[in-house]
């Protein structure tokens, strides 16, 4: 093989620390910036929070003697400090990133551990058997037709398989024992718990309920034979098979949904998510109005007295890491008001496109993508994709993710465009209003689309339906 020289040109994207630490805070959550800005503190001599008004300025440029005045460094103090660093490069390899904080992590408060533990349903049945009087047989068995009610309130294990399994552990044990231990545990709260099947469970809640409640005993009478018809909405039978009239059984479904068929679900645990919101939208003297929460920026300044230490021509280690730590602190808080004024900006662009939304709600919802916004701006779609990733949006109508505003579109009959969040508005806002007797079918509401100007398949409808967790006509269907 012969060897030969070649030259070639080409061209590659390449990215410099800044704009790496730039697109890092830009993806950021606002908790995770919280936690970066900490760090931050934490880790460089030269940072430092300005406690005068409590944010950050946007209107003050982050390299100005503002931010870091030159009056009070040293003589020459910047002049050994590039602008610029090389391409393809990360902080770690050009700077010594030096920990100055030694704060005592387990003296810092965490609010995790603060919150106290849910108490489940199982912990609330177990609390009950203990202040109850049970042998210790008794109490065995119990245990084990616990352990097999689920999060719902529901008997999972049927009385044969319980018994099996007690076999072992209790001589010349009875199946009726198990009976009549499920029947005491049936009486704990919640009411209903420890059902075989939802029949079952709203027996049990129906016979806790006083005797001179109104309509009780044809209310055990349909949800311990006639369940299936009660499932079917099957009006016509119930009241055939019953002999009872309509308004009868209108006042027998009145008690009836008073019963709750998940009698274990209030006991379930749900982790809280806090949402706090990036911008806050407000009309005023009828102009939308978009500003950054001012508590989620906090204003950075650099430190004059560890600044004013740095000495020309100084080659020690201590000089060289002040030095490194002084750079770092301007690139930061440039990177932060680069990231402030970018929200702030898509935020803006997001309310004008979007007005329509904020003064007559969702219905009103234009379709719009990313490429708009992008287009609009002079950004790169990345961009705007990382600005609206996890940052949210404070309105008169509650708080918005800035995805929630990007939607995709159906087209009209005049050729314009409607968008998903509309039509999910629209379908949900005729299924609130139907009638509870005759429910609109999924054609039937393609149909008033249609007259509306607006071309949506009936597949469509099912599917916007779905995904907002509303059944069919034919479970809709209620009898009153």
């Amino acid at each position: 093989m012969k060897q030969s020289l070649q030259l070639k040109l080409g061209q590659q994207l390449s990215m410099t620390p800044q704009l790496q630490q730039a697109i890092k805070l830009l993806q950021m959550s606002t908790l995770d910036l919280e936690q970066e800005i900490q760090q931050v503190l934490d880790s460089n001599i030269m940072l430092e929070v300005d406690e005068g008004d409590g944010q950050m300025d946007l209107k003050d440029p982050p390299d100005s003697e503002a931010v870091v005045p030159d009056e009070v460094t040293s003589e020459g103090s910047q002049t050994d400090i590039p602008d610029e660093l090389p391409i393809d490069t990360t902080w770690d390899d050009i700077y010594e990133n030096v920990q100055i904080s030694n704060v005592n992590q387990t003296e810092m408060p965490e609010y995790e551990i603060q919150r106290s533990k849910v108490q489940t349903l199982h912990d609330h049945l177990l609390w009950q058997l203990e202040v109850e009087i049970f042998s210790e047989r008794d109490h065995a068995i119990a245990i084990a037709i616990i352990d097999s009610i689920n999060e719902d309130g529901y008997l999972v294990s049927n009385l044969d398989e319980i018994y099996q399994g007690l076999l072992s552990q209790l001589e010349e044990l009875e199946l009726n024992e198990v009976e009549a231990v499920l029947h005491h545990i049936q009486n704990f709260d919640p009411s209903g718990v420890a059902a075989r099947d939802l029949g079952n469970c709203l027996e049990l809640q129906l016979r806790h309920l006083p005797d001179t409640t109104p309509h009780q005993d044809i209310a055990l009478v349909l949800v311990t034979r006639y369940i299936d018809l009660l499932a079917a909405q099957d009006q016509t039978r119930i009241m055939r098979r019953m002999r009872i009239d309509k308004q009868r059984l209108s006042s027998v479904m009145a008690l009836i949904r008073t019963l709750d068929p998940k009698p274990g679900k209030k006991f379930q645990e749900f982790n809280s998510e806090y949402v706090v919101p990036d911008v806050f939208v407000t009309r005023v003297k009828g102009v939308w109005q978009v500003n950054l929460n001012p508590d989620l920026a906090p204003r950075l300044k650099v430190n004059p007295f560890y600044s004013g230490l740095i000495k020309r021509a100084d080659k020690s280690q201590d000089n060289t890491a002040m030095k490194d730590h002084l750079q770092e602190a301007r690139w930061f808080i440039k990177s932060l008001h680069s990231r402030n004024d970018t929200l702030l900006r898509v935020a803006r662009c997001v309310v004008e496109k979007q007005t329509e939304f904020f003064e007559h709600g969702p219905v009103a919802m234009k379709a719009m993508v990313l490429r708009n916004v992008a287009e609009e701006l002079d950004l790169h779609e990345s961009t705007i994709s990382r600005v609206t990733t996890q940052k949210y949006m404070h309105t008169p109508n509650g708080v918005y993710e800035f995805k929630h505003f990007f939607s995709s579109h159906v087209s009209t009959v005049e050729g314009g465009e409607c968008s998903a969040t509309a039509i999910r508005a629209f379908i949900l806002g005729l299924i609130e209003n139907e009638e509870p007797e005759k429910p609109l079918s999924d054609n039937k509401i393609t149909g008033l689309f249609k007259e509306k100007g607006i071309n949506v398949a009936r597949r469509t409808i099912a599917k916007y339906r779905e995904a907002m967790n509303i059944p069919s006509s034919s479970q809709r269907k209620r009898i009153i």
